[in-house]
Order: C-alpha cells, then sequence, then structure tokens
C-alpha cells in the first residue's frame, strides 16, 4: 500500500485470440468465412480502490493531536506537552476554538493546582503570543477566556493577575527595546500588537456585573507609543501605525470619555514625524494614510438616528416622489395638495382613460382607430426604390 489504498489485483475478460497460420484450420469456403467475422473484445479493467482502505491524511497533517485530546491529557506526560499542542493547535486550526476551548478550560481546572504550574501556563501562552505573527488575535482571546473560567486563585495572583505581571516585565524594558537592536525591536513590536489585542479583548467584569477594559493597558499603550515615535525608525514607526489602526478608536474613545486629548497629541507627533524624522517615503505615505483614517473617524460611520415612519410631518421630502395629476383644466395637482382626494376623485369620475381596450390590449369597439385608419399602407416611391435597391444589394452580398 503505497498511496493510502489497498490495491486489488487486476482482473481482466479473457479475449479470444486470432487464430496463427501455424494452427490447423479446416478449409472454408468464401461465404462461410465472411458470415461471421471474429470479434475482439477489448479487455475491462477493475477498480484497484477497496473500501477496507485505512482513513487518508493529506501530506503533513497530524491526527496525534485530534487523538490525544480525545482522551484529554492522559496521553500527555506532562503539562507544557499538552499545552503547547494545543496552542499549535488553535494555530493551524483557529477554527476550532469555539468548539474546544471549554474542555481544554477543563481539563486545565484538573490539571493546574500550584502557582508553579499556572506560572507556567501563562508563559507558554505569551510567548506563543508573541513569537507567533497570527496567534495574537487568538492569544488575546485565549486569555480573556481562561481568566474568567480557570477556578485556581493562589496568593500569587490568578491568571489574569499574573498575564499582566508577566507583560509589565517587557513593559519595563520598553525604551531599551525601541531603540535596540533588530531581533530585539522584533521581538518588541510582537509585545506591543499582543498587548493591543488584549486590551481589546480582555475583560474585566465589575461587581456590578458591567464591562469594561483594563485600564492599566490603556495607559500602558499610551507610553509604548512614545517609545515608538520616540525612536522614528521605520519598523518602529510600521509597529505604531498598525496599533493604531488596531486600537486608535477604542483608545480615542476611552481618552475623550475622560477629557483627554492624547489622540490630538499623537496626531500632531505622527505630523511632525512626517516633517522632520529621516524614515522612508513609503512609512511617510503609511503615517498620512493613518492621519486620514482618523480624520474619518477611524472610518467608522455614524448610526442613523432611530427609524420613525415618515410622514408629511417630519419629512419634508415626503411628496417627492409622488406622481403629478392635471385637472380638466390643466391645472396640476399632487398629494401634497390640501383638496387632493376631491380632485382626483373627480379625475377618477371625469372619464376612463381606455374604455375601448381591456387590459391585455384587445380592442373592444369594434372600429378601427381614426389615427391608424388615416395611415397610408403604400410607399413613397423614393422610399420604395431605396428599399428595392437594398434588398438587391443584401442578396448579391449573400451569393458572394
Amino acid at each position: 500500500m503505497s498511496d493510502g489504498f489497498d490495491r486489488a489485483p487486476e482482473q481482466t475478460r479473457p479475449q479470444r485470440a486470432p487464430p496463427s497460420s501455424q494452427d490447423n484450420i479446416p478449409p472454408q469456403n468464401s461465404e462461410s468465412a465472411m458470415a461471421k467475422p471474429q470479434v475482439v473484445v477489448a479487455p475491462v479493467l477493475m477498480s484497484k480502490l477497496s473500501a477496507n482502505a485505512p482513513e487518508f491524511y493529506p501530506s503533513g497533517y497530524s491526527s496525534n493531536y485530534t487523538d490525544s485530546y480525545e482522551d484529554g491529557c492522559e496521553d500527555y506526560p506532562t503539562l507544557p506537552e499538552y499545552v503547547q499542542d494545543f496552542l499549535n493547535h488553535l494555530t493551524e486550526q483557529p477554527g476550532s476554538f469555539e468548539t474546544e476551548i471549554e474542555q481544554f478550560a477543563e481539563t486545565l481546572n484538573g490539571w493546574v493546582t500550584t502557582d508553579d504550574a499556572l506560572q507556567e501556563l501563562v508563559e507558554l501562552i505569551y510567548q506563543q503570543a508573541t513569537s507567533i505573527p497570527n496567534f495574537s488575535y487568538m492569544g488575546a482571546r485565549l486569555c480573556n477566556y481562561l481568566s474568567h473560567h480557570l477556578t485556581i486563585s493562589p496568593q500569587s495572583g490568578n491568571f489574569r493577575q499574573l498575564l499582566l505581571q508577566r507583560c509589565r516585565t517587557e513593559y519595563e524594558v520598553k525604551d531599551q527595546a525601541a531603540k535596540g537592536d533588530e531581533v530585539t525591536r522584533k521581538r518588541f513590536h510582537a509585545f506591543v500588537l499582543f498587548l493591543g489585542e488584549l486590551y481589546l479583548n480582555l475583560e474585566i467584569k465589575g461587581t456590578n456585573g458591567q464591562v469594561t477594559r483594563a485600564d492599566i493597558l490603556q495607559v500602558g499603550l499610551r507610553e509604548l507609543l512614545n517609545a515608538l515615535f520616540s525612536n522614528p525608525m521605520d519598523d518602529n514607526l510600521i509597529c505604531a501605525v498598525k496599533l493604531l489602526k488596531l486600537t486608535g478608536s477604542v483608545l480615542e474613545d476611552a481618552w475623550k470619555e475622560k477629557g483627554k486629548n492624547d489622540m490630538e497629541e499623537i496626531i500632531q507627533r505622527i505630523e511632525n514625524v512626517v516633517l522632520d524624522a529621516n524614515c522612508s517615503r513609503d512609512v511617510k505615505q503609511m503615517l498620512l494614510k493613518l492621519v486620514e483614517l482618523r480624520s474619518s473617524n477611524w472610518g467608522r460611520v455614524h448610526a442613523t438616528s432611530t427609524y420613525r415612519e415618515a410622514t408629511p410631518e417630519n419629512d419634508p421630502n415626503y411628496f417627492m416622489n409622488e406622481p403629478t395629476f392635471y385637472t380638466s383644466d390643466g391645472v396640476p395637482f399632487t398629494a401634497a395638495d390640501p383638496d387632493y382626494q376631491e380632485k382626483y376623485q373627480e379625475l377618477l369620475e371625469r372619464e376612463d382613460f381606455f374604455p375601448d381596450y381591456e387590459e391585455n390590449g384587445t380592442d373592444l369597439s369594434g372600429a378601427g382607430d381614426p389615427y391608424l385608419d388615416d395611415i397610408d399602407d403604400e410607399m413613397d416611391p423614393e422610399i420604395e426604390e431605396a428599399y428595392e435597391k437594398f434588398c438587391l444589394e443584401s442578396e448579391r452580398k449573400r451569393k458572394q
């Protein structure tokens, strides 16, 4: 079995071979030889597929996680192996988050029972979210879910508190990281974007059940933007643009609620960078596009006011598309006129518009149309002559 299928042996129908000259064939007359010519039957190939073949998997696909996950964590010797396998699974199949996150959290509640285990869990998720570019959003969602569903809450802090402490460790070296080498800056940028996703996805429930965002992350993002703009290298500026596209509208709304004008200060700083910094032309274009996006309210469309049924009293254009009628004196009127009903009724009673025709256009009058009767069916001589020439010329071209 080389292609994932069981191969059944080929079966062919035996075909009749034509006789050779060496065979002893009794002589036949020509009439009998022509009566029944021999027919060569083509071989019929049977299918090589088998219903008993093992299940097919595409190349590179691994079912180890699926098989092990169905059995819980029994097949994993350590917590890090189980968590890392699940994180890799989410990275490859993010659509499985909704269906598998509940069982994952339940398994963790039976396994994460110590401070060290919780710290290890936080570190594994943080590393995955900051080392895999496409996992920052999924990592933030995962952190939000676990912060509400992990039952362990040791003295060192619950899951959310330990996660924020881990982020603070990276945050405290922001100035050095923003001016570090390329590898250091790349790792710093991944942290910045993950923190932006955390700000948008990490929900904090108040004592009254209200859901809010973490204010500490809002303050941290403001300082991270300062660090990026203070070191206006191309990759730092690109990271700042990505962060503002991701969180700019939410940050500005939050700042406005507190009476702050932080976004105005950021936009002013961007304009100064465009004028003074030695960044590339493409990065300057990105910054200008960001300023344009912010001027359009971050691309958001204002919600329309509460729907009200249009009436002549609340809609000045209520009668705009109404048809116009005419009285017997030729005076126009519409539904906006106060005596519309009276005039319209008079119009209906005055005459039928098409008294001699049914809806399908059949003439019921028994007489021809006087206008059509006046039309002469004969052509004008010049038109008739031109028409004949046209017909002859068309026929000649057709025959060529």
